[in-house]
């Protein structure tokens, strides 16, 4: 069995001095120039007026980051969860925009430089009133037929809330988008944020749950239609997860593998057998008492490149040999 390597753990930002008091839901993604670009939400607490999306450069040269930047447009309605991704020669932005979860609008933004310069924000799915479109955490799978398929979810906000998943998809690259059929009830099992991939099979996906573990569902490639949501033997403490294919076929999934509410530690589960059965290849970080949470994850030459949040003071970035 193959091994992994931490090759390096750093924060993004130092602790002291940092732009905002608190931050939260990480992104990342290449430039084809070869950066690394990161972004998350942050203000002064979660749905607070003040929360806006940053982005900080990390330089293919220098291998430093630079000064985090505001990149949404200020209008004290919070922001959350960046979604980046490379695809069809530019780099795209989604976040959601709105004073709680139900009352979530998607916004889009494109880079055509590499991220040094944006577009101005419009709504992905004009119009939608229904709670968020595309992309609610996690990257998108690009399909080997150039399908976007985007883990997405919706959140009720009442005593009895409803958690329920769904995969939304663009056939034109991004323009237009189709819901797909939710994946789970809402109400006995609690599922949102799903991350995909693909294989010979067709595509899968994972996603967080409050059922105590994971959950997945699968579709044909043929009509892409998933299935209901079943659970796997993963453990899962109602905190973002997220995963990636590497070229040899492997599964990598970033989570806290627990089922507790305790975000620590945080670590690396590989598959070799197109996540039938997951097991422990690294961890990554352990605090006990602290937050080391919504990890994101993506393949680079060779390597994985992640991040997730510290605390929610700052964000670790993690490079890992495979």
């Amino acid at each position: 069995m193959k091994t992994v390597e931490l090759a390096e753990k750093s924060l993004i930002f130092p602790l002291d001095g940092r732009i905002t008091k608190s931050c939260h839901a990480s992104t990342i993604c290449t430039a084809q120039n070869g950066d690394i670009l990161a972004a998350w939400f942050g203000g002064k607490h979660e749905k607070a007026n003040d929360v806006e999306i940053y982005l900080s450069r990390r330089s293919r040269t220098s291998g430093t980051w630079s000064t985090p930047v505001m990149v949404s447009q200020k209008d004290d309605i919070p922001c959350w969860n960046p979604v980046l991704f490379r695809h069809g020669g530019k780099i795209t932005l989604c976040y959601k925009k709105g004073a709680t979860i139900p009352t979530w609008k998607t916004l889009v933004t494109y880079s055509y430089d590499d991220g040094f310069t944006w577009t101005s924000p419009t709504e992905l799915v004009p119009g939608d009133e229904s709670g968020g479109r595309g992309p609610v955490k996690d990257k998108p799978l690009i399909t080997s037929d150039g399908i976007i398929l985007a883990g997405a979810s919706h959140e009720t906000d009442s005593a009895n809330s409803e958690w329920r998943a769904f995969i939304d998809v663009s056939h034109d690259g991004g323009v237009t988008w189709i819901r797909g059929d939710y994946l789970n009830d809402g109400i006995k099992t609690k599922l949102i944020q799903p991350t995909l991939w693909e294989d010979d099979k067709g595509c899968h996906a994972l996603m967080r749950s409050k059922n105590g573990v994971i959950y997945r569902s699968d579709a044909d490639k043929a009509d892409l239609k998933f299935c209901e949501a079943y659970p796997t033997d993963i453990p899962n403490n109602n905190s973002g997860i997220d995963l990636v294919k590497s070229p040899d076929g492997r599964l990598f999934l970033v989570c806290n593998p627990v089922n507790t509410t305790a975000r620590s530690p945080i670590s690396l589960l590989v598959s070799n057998d197109g996540g039938e059965h997951f097991s422990l290849a690294a961890e990554l970080m352990r605090e006990d008492g602290g937050e080391l949470s919504y990890p994101a994850v993506i393949y680079s030459d060779g390597e994985l490149l992640i991040t997730f949040t510290y605390n929610r003071k700052s964000v670790m970035f993690v490079r890992v040999k495979i």
